[in-house]
């Protein structure tokens, strides 16, 4: 009797060191499992906002450093004395644990400030703890004050040393052409009707013709005045 109450008791013993051995084992592995979804639960410390320039355009780029890669959607408004004015776009991400960034184009004016939120299945759904201000400096692009390769490389000629190359050949200024007739009409007396055709033809005119006709005519004259002498004299003879 003794014996079997001694076997007996051992295995009680036995028994309550295996349920204590268990319950400490499973207590281990619910902790581990806790720990392990909690570090791979998207939360809302994992989005962060910036607000950058692209050359002279304004953007606004959101990283989600998100390890357990959970589908996000986030919108990013502009603020206006505490409410929204508008809503600048709504994007889908998924995130990494070297982070992933998505980019908005907003030319955000100096000082403005943005509400981004986040909602990510049922695990987020909140804003971005601090709201975005943007830099107290404006996006700029640098093309005016300083000029492209192309235009310093290949300076055009100035005004000053193109001037000598046209002087070296100058073109008769109609000023030049036209002085001569200008005074000649002004200063000459213009030609009678008769003698128009004598100033205009010069060589080619008729004055040749006209002398001989003259000189016919003065030939003819003295004849005829030759002719009446005589009768003249022919009649008081009688």
């Amino acid at each position: 009797m003794h014996s079997v109450r001694t076997n007996v008791s051992i295995s009680r013993r036995s028994a309550r060191r295996s349920v204590r051995i268990l319950g400490v084992a499973s207590a281990s592995a619910a902790l581990v499992l806790g720990v392990s979804s909690s570090a791979l639960a998207c939360n809302i410390s994992e989005f962060s906002a910036e607000a950058k320039c692209d050359g002279a355009k304004g953007v606004i780029t959101v990283t989600d450093v998100d390890a357990s890669g959970t589908n996000a959607i986030v919108s990013v408004f502009l603020e206006e004395n505490g409410a929204d004015a508008k809503k600048v776009g709504q994007q889908n991400v998924k995130g990494s644990s070297k982070g992933v960034a998505i980019t908005f184009a907003e030319n955000w004016a100096p000082n403005a400030v943005y509400r981004i939120h986040v909602k990510a299945g049922n695990q987020v759904d909140a804003d971005i703890k601090e709201n975005l201000t943007t830099p107290s400096t404006a996006c700029s692009t640098d093309e005016s004050s300083s000029p492209s390769p192309s235009e310093s490389a290949t300076p055009s000629p100035s005004a000053s040393e193109s001037t000598p190359a046209e002087s070296d050949s100058p073109a008769p200024s109609a000023s030049d052409s036209t002085t001569a007739p200008a005074s000649t009409s002004d200063n000459a007396p213009s030609p009678a009707v008769g003698e128009s055709n004598l100033a205009e033809t010069g060589a080619n005119s008729n004055t040749g013709l006209i002398a001989g006709i003259a000189a016919t005519l003065v030939v003819v004259g003295g004849g005829a005045v030759w002719f009446g002498m005589r009768r003249r004299g022919a009649h008081s003879g009688n």
